[in-house]
């Protein structure tokens, strides 16, 4: 089978970018999740599927659907890519080397450009802290959305379905003893004018806030053996 490629969408006008430059590869099954963009994603192509949520569910909701909808199709393990070229088709064979039987693979993302927001750097090392703090892993990238998943991410119990799932999903991962795998990837990152983003600075710190000060309690009592995963 071809590896299996996940992406979700909201509003992003480089999707048949990044699915036409996948498809030149002829390598990969595509599935994309169109989470209530304005102009509805639409293309016709046998290595490619397209679903749509009637609205705007969250990059997390997205990204379970592709999961279902890749074991549906017999996948044991998909990767995720956004869709605002980011992420580079070229870097995906690194992720699929390193993947290892239900392990998650995170692109790791070089952030040594002229190009990438202050904010963002910040917001990763933010990000690491907690999860190290939650995890007792050193990871290098833990906003990164350049993934491989497991299919069974659909049996791990999460709440959350925005940006705060891509942590979620890691540390209740990493409670059940599986393997989370590093690998450096090159990424990039157009300038400010042309860049898209639908990361709210108010709302969705305000989640992962919330999410990591649960995440740290739950490790508290986890240790303590007052909770079990």
């Amino acid at each position: 089978m071809k590896p299996c490629i996940v992406i979700p969408v909201y509003n992003s006008p480089f999707i048949y970018e990044v699915i036409e430059e996948l498809l030149e590869i002829d390598a990969y099954q595509l599935i994309i999740v169109d989470d209530g963009s304005l102009e509805k994603v639409t293309f016709s192509h046998h290595a490619v599927e397209v679903h749509t949520h009637p609205s705007n569910l969250g990059k997390g909701e997205a990204i379970l659907t592709g999961a279902k909808a890749a074991k549906n199709l017999g996948y044991h393990s998909f990767v995720t890519m956004d869709a605002d070229k980011q992420h580079l088709s070229s870097e995906i064979p690194k992720l699929l080397n390193a993947y290892r039987e239900n392990s998650i693979v995170i692109g790791n993302r070089d952030f040594n450009h002229i190009n990438v927001p202050k904010s963002s750097k910040f917001g990763r090392k933010f990000s690491n802290f907690w999860v190290n703090l939650e995890t007792f892993k050193s990871l290098g990238d833990t906003q990164s959305g350049f993934r491989v998943y497991p299919t069974s991410i659909l049996e791990l119990p999460m709440k959350n379905r925005r940006f705060d799932f891509e942590v979620e999903v890691l540390v209740l991962h990493a409670y059940k003893k599986r393997e989370i795998i590093d690998v450096d990837v090159a990424c990039f990152y157009p300038p400010r004018e042309e860049r898209i983003s639908h990361f709210d600075a108010v709302k969705d710190n305000t989640r992962l806030s919330l999410l990591h000060s649960k995440l740290v309690m739950q490790r508290f009592f986890l240790l303590r053996g007052f909770l079990w995963v």
